[in-house]
């Protein structure tokens, strides 16, 4: 997977850049088309055998980079890829933090295949790892995660997502003395933060969309964190193409190795606009500056790259 780190981060920082004149326009279809074509093309001169094996849509849907499609030159290595071209859509159009182009790589047959769905997620880092467990109350996965880090309720922090449909979870923390951070979207960030010390965040939890699942699992892997998650299919349709996809109970709670099945894994990711690990692009007289997370599940290091982009690069 190494070999192919820095073509992947060529992709996600083309993307980034290919939506920076969207940012603050208002216009989110039109900032997706320009990230997505700019994935596309890039992947696609990536000398591998590439599938997307989990994103937002299907091929009656493109432009999108649907299910199932085959990018790369068709040659070299076998590399499933989970995608999204812009990760808070919304973000970018409102020009709001939060908004990243992201790309999660594996050896071929090592990532879920899956519909795009609703998922719940459960994440947390390295310290609690092996310890905590979707099907436990949220009290009991608390109580878990602060005795691993040594802390009292009080001092821990979770983060999820600022949702009718999370009040529940944040009520039950608040009322445990858990300080309970939300975010407003894009949800793949705030879940690889529990994986980093200076985020002080310990616990995600949430109910999002299972491409950016998938994203965040292959970034929690690659810095020695546990991530647990569980597909909502909500139609018999749904419920279908996950057995078509080979997922015998879609509703069964999906251990980390089966939504990353290998150590032999890449997470890449480009802000678009400002989030709690990156600042978003820069432009200083028309050099752009963009800054990326770059993790490889071999090595578990963190790595934040600042690149400049000469305005005829661009």
């Amino acid at each position: 997977m190494n070999q192919f780190i820095q073509d992947f981060l060529h992709v996600t920082e083309s993307a980034a850049l290919a939506t920076y004149p969207w940012i603050g326009t208002g216009n989110k279809i039109e900032a997706d088309q320009a990230a997505t074509d700019s994935m596309r093309t890039l992947l696609n001169k990536i000398p591998m055998d590439g599938e997307v094996v989990i994103g937002e849509g299907e091929m009656d849907e493109a432009p999108m980079l649907f299910i199932g499609e085959k990018v790369g030159t068709g040659n070299g290595a076998g590399i499933d890829l989970a995608v999204d071209p812009i990760d808070g859509t919304t973000s970018t159009s409102k020009g709001k933090n939060n908004a990243i182009a992201v790309i999660a790589a594996a050896k071929k047959g090592t990532l879920l295949h899956a519909p795009d769905m609703y998922m719940e997620k459960l994440v947390t880092g390295p310290e609690a790892a092996g310890k905590i467990d979707i099907d436990y109350p949220l009290e009991k996965n608390l109580r878990i995660i602060a005795d691993a880090k040594g802390k009292k309720l009080e001092e821990l922090k979770m983060i999820v997502q600022d949702r009718e449909r999370h009040n529940h979870w944040i009520e039950e923390a608040r009322a445990l003395g858990v300080r309970t951070e939300l975010f407003e979207e894009g949800d793949v960030i705030p879940a690889i933060a529990t994986c980093i010390h200076r985020s002080d965040i310990d616990l995600f939890i949430g109910i999002g969309g299972a491409p950016e699942g998938v994203l965040a699992a292959v970034g929690v892997k690659s810095l020695g964190g546990e991530m647990q998650a569980r597909l909502l299919p909500k139609t018999n349709e749904q419920w279908e193409r996950c057995v078509s996809m080979g997922i015998t109970d879609p509703k069964e709670a999906l251990a980390h190795n089966q939504l990353v099945g290998t150590n032999e894994c890449a997470f890449i990711a480009t802000s678009i606009t400002s989030n709690m690990l990156l600042q978003g692009i820069e432009n200083n007289q028309n050099v752009f500056t963009t800054h990326s997370i770059v993790l490889d599940g071999l090595n578990k290091c963190y790595r934040h790259i600042a690149t400049e982009h000469p305005l005829s690069s661009v």
